[in-house]
């Protein structure tokens, strides 16, 4: 498959924080989530991406271009969703949408039509007049309208109620399934993800510490729970992470054939959300 993103030995230091030898790709057509807790990484990755900041050492290429020397016709094919959304709060939607519509090469004024139709957005209301739910479809519907090739979204369900996520959640997934797009969705609502996400990286510390397809991945791991006093001298090998309580135990592992010849055959095995997972390998790497 074409490759759209690729990042290697992506390092960058702040003070405290250091991103650390950061390697990830995207296939063009997949929705990809970049999880992690706040401040493992996310954005500071994504500015790297956007040619924000300038990282201290790695090559990232975008669209099959270099992230610095190809940085303007990069950007006339991304689609960017930043969580603070970055509009002119007292314009109306129509007049910033005037405003932006020349600086792209490509503008499709029928598909910003009718996008702005489907998602039910307003032209004479006021930006700073948009509830989140409606800057984040309309800041989809500028994207799709200049055509962009790839999707950039930093938190963009965070702080929605559930129905407006639903919403959002299912536009994400017609603009990959139906338009062919390809999407990287940082975020720290990993439910989200477990509806849509073809690739997960999950970035911990500065580091990614677990990647891989996602259905892969649940199906590799198992919530496993069960009579405490049933678990073996070396159990702790078998699992991710394991709690016990005088009720039993619960852990996740990546063992499941190997502990199911072992315990008893009441012991419970689970599918694990992205959530599950996530959790479990931080508190291992802390």
């Amino acid at each position: 498959m074409e490759t759209v993103l690729e990042i290697k030995g992506l390092c960058k230091s702040y003070g405290d924080f250091e991103l650390r030898n950061l390697n990830l790709s995207l296939e063009k057509g997949t929705l990809t989530g970049f999880i992690g807790p706040n401040g493992a990484g996310k954005t500071t990755t994504i500015k790297s991406i956007l040619n924000m900041i300038a990282p201290d050492a790695g090559t990232i290429r975008v669209l099959g271009m270099d992230s610095v020397s190809g940085d303007l016709e990069i950007k006339s094919k991304l689609g960017i969703v930043l969580d603070d959304g970055h509009f002119y709060e007292d314009l109306t939607l129509k007049k910033m949408k005037n405003l932006i519509a020349p600086m792209y090469p490509v503008w499709n004024e029928g598909a910003y039509q009718s996008y702005m139709e489907k998602f039910s957005l307003p032209e004479e209301k006021k930006i700073k007049d948009l509830s989140r739910g409606m800057r984040m479809k309309y800041a989809l519907v500028l994207a799709l309208s200049h055509e962009a090739e790839l999707f950039i979204l930093d938190e963009p369900t965070s702080g929605l109620d559930p129905l407006v996520r639903s919403e959002l959640i299912e536009i994400l997934k017609d603009i990959v399934l139906e338009e062919n797009k390809t999407v990287l969705m940082s975020t720290h609502i990993t439910s989200d993800l477990d509806k849509i996400a073809d690739y997960l990286f999950f970035l911990f510390d500065g580091q990614i510490i677990l990647q891989g397809q996602k259905d892969e991945m649940k199906e590799g791991h198992a919530v496993v729970k069960g009579d405490a006093s049933a678990l073996p001298p070396d159990y702790e090998n078998y699992f991710v992470g394991i709690s016990k309580s005088a009720y039993g135990f619960e852990g996740l592992t990546d063992k499941k054939a190997a502990l199911k010849k072992l315990l008893p055959v009441n012991t419970v095995y689970e599918v694990p959300t992205i959530e599950d997972i996530m959790l479990y390998y931080i508190r291992r790497h802390k």
